[in-house]
């Protein structure tokens, strides 16, 4: 199996050499393992693609380049350049620094890089690790990742469909924010909603007298529907959540059928 890898906090994040690892555990070794990632980080930058300026791409290493671009940039680059001749039966995204669960999955760039796989016809999963109290000053945050990515992995490619008409699925997995023995199993879970959190801006003022503003995420322990991604990962279990491109609002093309007629 050739494996396609990248992520969205750069080519030299620790996430990613944790992807590495659960893809050559797949692959069987590191000879079908290849790394396009983003030459700097691009965390929050979701589907964004490079649409009106071209991107640079470098090798590295062997099988290993840095593109300066978005995530989805990099996997346009791994398909259609790096790997032209031969495509990748899979894309991985990640190991993100940090959840990518509830609305966080729209801003993330972890995920628009295997939307993108998905886009492009190709099976793809990102993969995140929530952070906490229990794992964010352990010697490796990524444990709970790095012991059950792969196992995760495979049990969504046994499970995924084989015959997919119109978006294909793509998944968003989360690992809880707890060390990998603490890791109470696995589950299916829908895209939750923090109630009552939203990201935010906090205003500065330079040394000059400008006025700049930071973006400031919400509170990642706020409570979400029970069973959802989110709430899931923080009662200890990994979420698998399947999601489509498709953003239709299908319950609402039912409801708001009559004031169309």
């Amino acid at each position: 199996m050739r494996i396609l890898i990248t992520n969205d906090d750069g080519i030299n994040a620790p996430g990613l050499e944790v992807m590495q690892a659960i893809a050559e555990e797949i692959a069987g070794g590191p000879d079908d393992v290849w790394t396009v990632a983003p030459a700097f980080e691009q965390s929050g930058v979701a589907h964004c693609i490079s649409y009106t300026h071209p991107t640079m791409i470098a090798q590295l290493g062997p099988r290993r380049f840095a593109a300066e671009g978005s995530p989805a940039d990099c996997v346009l680059a791994g398909v259609h350049d790096v790997l032209k001749d031969n495509p990748p039966d899979l894309i991985l995204s990640g190991v993100n620094r940090g959840n990518n669960s509830a609305e966080n999955a729209l801003y993330s760039g972890t995920l628009g890089g295997a939307l993108e796989g998905a886009l492009q016809g190709i099976r793809a999963i990102a993969l995140s690790q929530y952070y906490g109290p229990a794992n964010a000053h352990a010697d490796n945050p990524f444990e709970a990742a790095a012991a059950h990515g792969a196992e995760t992995v495979r049990r969504i490619l046994a499970a995924d469909p084989k015959d997919q008409n119109g978006y294909r699925l793509f998944y968003n997995v989360n690992f809880p924010p707890v060390l990998a023995t603490d890791v109470k199993g696995t589950r299916l879970a829908p895209q939750g909603l923090r109630r009552n959190t939203c990201f935010q801006v906090e205003p500065h003022l330079s040394p000059s007298g400008r006025r700049f503003v930071w973006i400031r995420g919400g509170d990642q322990r706020a409570p979400t529907e029970p069973g959802s991604d989110a709430d899931i990962n923080l009662d200890g279990y990994i979420s698998v959540t399947p999601m489509r491109a498709d953003l239709t609002a299908h319950d609402a093309l039912i409801a708001l059928k009559d004031a169309f007629a």
